[in-house]
């Protein structure tokens, strides 16, 4: 399964980021590409950035950015291809939104939504609503988390993801600074899963946009330019080069965390038979 992580401008102006979004998705699916994933905020804008204060989601062009959402949807559907799109999800007029992801079908659907859990201070104080849950969803054989932007400082994210049985994280954010990198190939590594990264094109310069292999090596990346683009890597369970970490590493480590692996040693070991047991 091929997919991709984007790297696209993000503007004020929302049919503009929908119509890169579109564009990329088109040039994606030519080329094979089953899913796209954005950054964080790639259809709305991000607080801070687009959105300039929190005022403005009293303001913001809810209707715009729903019909938007919904073409990039009916895209999908004619395409054939699975999108996952940063924006923000309106709770109520009087409720700051959530930092959300929205997971577009092959079929045209709205598949489930993520909304970004683990705030940083000015974002839970003054911009968003957390979320409550992970999400799983599937696709040509193979499982889906996603995680958004601070959230790569929290380990449990990704280790529940791995007891999720999922083998991808559509990780997305607003730029990917170096000790995010490090973080997610770390999480990468430990948890023997893919991580697809995806950024605005504006704050390439910092860390583009790319995927990391489940060995915890970026497999590829965009350039780090402020352009729009998107890069790919080929999903392949059985891949030779993956052999260790997800043929070996990852069961083995499943059945050391679960612990019986140990007390089978202990009661089958003579040498223990004097040894109280805890």
């Amino acid at each position: 399964m091929k997919i991709a992580a984007a790297q696209t401008a993000v503007t004020k102006d929302l049919s503009e980021n929908a119509a890169v979004i579109k564009q990329l998705l088109c040039d994606a699916a030519s080329k094979g590409v089953r899913l796209v994933s954005f950054c964080e905020g790639a259809l709305s804008g991000y607080s801070k950035a687009q959105i300039a204060d929190p005022d403005a989601w009293l303001s913001f062009d809810w209707r715009t950015h729903e019909e938007e959402l919904r073409r990039i949807g009916e895209l999908c559907g004619k395409l054939g291809i699975y999108a996952v799109v940063g924006g923000a999800h309106m709770l109520s007029t009087t409720s700051r939104p959530h930092n959300s992801l929205y997971v577009l079908s092959a079929a045209g659907e709205l598949l489930t939504r993520y909304d970004k859990r683990f705030l940083s201070n000015s974002e839970v104080n003054d911009w968003y609503t957390p979320g409550t849950d992970p999400i799983i969803f599937e696709a040509d054989g193979y499982r889906f988390g996603c995680a958004i932007c601070i959230e790569s400082q929290f380990p449990e994210v990704f280790s529940e993801y791995e007891r999720l049985a999922a083998d991808v994280v559509l990780f997305s954010s607003y730029g990917i600074p170096e000790h995010f990198q490090v973080a997610l190939r770390a999480h990468a590594g430990l948890n023997c899963l893919w991580i697809s990264a995806s950024t605005p094109a504006q704050k390439a310069a910092k860390g583009p946009a790319g995927i990391i292999g489940p060995d915890g090596k970026w497999s590829a990346t965009c350039a780090a330019s402020a352009t729009s683009c998107y890069t790919v890597a080929v999903l392949d369970r059985d891949d030779p080069a993956y052999d260790v970490p997800l043929q070996k590493a990852r069961p083995w480590r499943k059945r050391a965390r679960s612990g019986d692996i140990y007390r089978e040693r202990i009661v089958n070991d003579p040498r223990s038979m004097n040894r109280k047991e805890y």
